[in-house]
């Protein structure tokens, strides 16, 4: 497979939406950025804010992305990146919340479905399948009867907010790995990984 050249976190834009479950893609990619020390610029041509990095290993150059189309509409900024830079589907990795994985875990797959995210199936509408997964998880969803969008928007409580803090380093050491060593070895790591059950109250 291609080396993965474009990293996209998903989430919404404006300080309503800025510590939702929905905008943890934004959480690692700033996180990733701030490691880094790199910067962030807006790029209207992508509706997107971007930031650019050059791999220490084998000098490639890669991209970060935060669009700010709001979720359903990510796969224009996604799409309009990729053909700027002339990227394939599987040079991409999509950051994003997923609801199915409990707090504190992440899985990494190389296909699937939307799995009822609506940025995800933006990103299958504009650019079609072949990107990288990496799903952070916000799960389980508290109550039964609430709306997974209800849920999604929502904030974390801060025993949530705690064990988010605990668990970045191993998010950003699963995407150092991805973008040090590929999809199929990242994978066998994320995926092989047990988290001690934790109270998510």
């Amino acid at each position: 497979m291609l080396p993965i050249t474009l990293v996209t976190g998903l989430g919404n834009p404006g300080r309503d939406y800025q510590d939702t479950r929905h905008n943890l893609g934004w959480v690692l990619i700033d996180a990733f950025a701030r490691e880094k020390a790199l910067a962030w610029a807006y790029q209207s041509r992508f509706e997107a804010e971007v930031a650019v990095w050059k791999h220490p290993g084998s000098g490639r150059t890669v991209y970060f992305a935060k669009p700010l189309t709001y979720m359903n509409e990510s796969g224009r900024a996604v799409a309009a990146l990729t053909r700027y830079y002339r990227l394939a589907a599987e040079q991409v990795a999509l950051v994003y919340d997923e609801y199915t994985i409990d707090l504190g875990r992440a899985k990494l797959s190389a296909s699937g479905s939307a799995g009822g995210h609506n940025g995800v199936a933006s990103v299958l509408q504009h650019l079609g399948a072949g990107f990288v997964r990496y799903r952070l998880g916000i799960g389980p969803k508290t109550a039964a009867q609430m709306d997974i969008k209800d849920f999604v928007l929502g904030k974390f409580t801060a025993a949530q907010q705690s064990l988010l803090l605990d668990s970045l380093p191993h998010f950003l050491k699963g995407l150092d790995l991805l973008l040090d060593s590929g999809v199929e070895v990242a994978m066998n790591q994320i995926n092989r990984k047990e988290t001690t059950p934790t109270n998510h109250s």
